[in-house]
């Protein structure tokens, strides 16, 4: 496949002119024209790579932790659909049993179409119950090295990221021993700033939706968020217009950087579908517009209802984020998270050809996946 005229993402974050070729499912360098080639005439539109999503938990009315591989075969559908090409969703706070059904799940599932499952966020049960959000409390544990051992290896490695909450016993042991197996990520915490930074100083990299289930930041009591900032943590941010103000949003990208931005739409099950009532982690959830909260406690949101495509959307066009670093926030940098950057997240050669035609209002008008288009609008 051959796309001409294309306003190329490139690997120095500006858009060029130029062809994008696709040969045997990946991107390679510049070749002369092949008459067998499908050619695509992208004049006026954006070639950006396909996105990455490596926090989410659902949609359309499946959740990852239903350990249903129907369920999951209609979740990496509807993603693939909606430009997410990558999937890392995340586990909720369970028992090991329920875990387990998880990760035999994921580990025997095959990405033979739809979005490619390439990793499991886990996210609890390794977190404080004081800054819960919707995960159940009654699951919550501290750290246990030999669990997780257990259930990184049931799930064949496909453990990529681990949320954990520093202040707990155990944490900073956790931190130590798995820093170089796992990405470690800060989360559901109470922590101050001088526990963050420690956790950050042996091996913690990543604090999972920040502002979100965290201590916010006072003059006095700067806490995790100024420690993440100054440890040169990744940053996790949800950009659906519930979750964080949209001037909160430019001012993160502003003081972390583009480079430390990973957007993630935390979307749960009812992503994709209407209004009503649904469930999150054991517990009853009530969806109105774009907003998903706790029935029981409808101050505590529940996730998003928002996939990753429509959170960047909306940082470009309500928020005021530039498309170089939008589009980088959602592939180039949970692709390096996770480490699959050397197959997603960029339209470098040698990365897989998946590729996302947008107009200039982020308008899908084509979806190709490994060189074959699975949408066309």
């Amino acid at each position: 496949m051959r796309i001409k005229n294309a306003n190329v993402y490139t690997k120095n974050h500006k858009f060029q002119k130029k062809d994008l070729v696709i040969h045997n499912e990946r991107i390679v360098e510049y070749v002369p024209l092949n008459e067998e080639e499908e050619i695509i005439d992208a004049a006026g539109l954006y070639a950006i790579p396909a996105l990455v999503d490596i926090h989410f938990h659902g949609a359309v009315g499946h959740d990852f932790c239903d350990a249903d591989e129907a369920g999951l075969q209609a979740i990496a559908d509807y993603e693939a659909q909606n430009g997410v090409l990558a999937i890392c969703p995340a586990t909720m706070s369970y028992p090991e049993e329920k875990l387990n059904a998880i990760m035999d799940m994921a580990a025997a599932h095959q990405n033979g179409k739809g979005a490619d499952l390439v990793g499991i966020h886990m996210e609890g049960p390794f977190i404080n119950p004081n800054k819960a959000g919707a995960q159940n409390a009654q699951y919550l544990i501290n750290p246990d090295i030999d669990m997780f051992q257990r259930l990184y290896e049931r799930g064949e490695g496909l453990i990529k990221i681990i949320s954990i909450a520093p202040e707990l016993d155990g944490a900073m042991t956790f931190i130590e021993t798995y820093k170089d197996i796992v990405n470690i990520s800060l989360a559901h915490t109470c922590a101050d700033y001088e526990v963050s930074k420690k956790a950050f100083s042996l091996g913690a990299r990543h604090i999972t939706h920040l502002y979100n289930a965290m201590p916010g930041i006072n003059h006095r009591s700067p806490g995790i968020i100024a420690a993440a900032w100054e440890s040169g943590a990744e940053a996790e941010l949800i950009a659906d217009g519930v979750h964080v103000h949209p001037a909160i949003v430019r001012m993160t990208f502003h003081t972390f950087g583009a480079e430390k931005i990973i957007l993630i739409s935390d979307s749960m099950r009812a992503c994709g579908l209407s209004d009503g009532q649904y469930e999150l982690g054991g517990q009853s959830v009530t969806v109105c517009g774009s907003k998903a909260v706790l029935t029981d406690e409808p101050q505590t949101i529940a996730g998003s209802v928002t996939c990753l495509f429509d959170c960047m959307r909306k940082a470009v066009l309500d928020m005021g984020i530039p498309l170089e670093q939008a589009v980088r926030a959602a592939s180039e940098n949970p692709a390096k998270a996770i480490g699959i950057d050397a197959d997603y997240g960029t339209l470098e050669a040698g990365r897989y050809g998946n590729v996302l035609l947008v107009d200039k209002n982020l308008c899908i008008h084509f979806i190709i996946q490994k060189g074959k288009i699975i949408r066309r609008t």
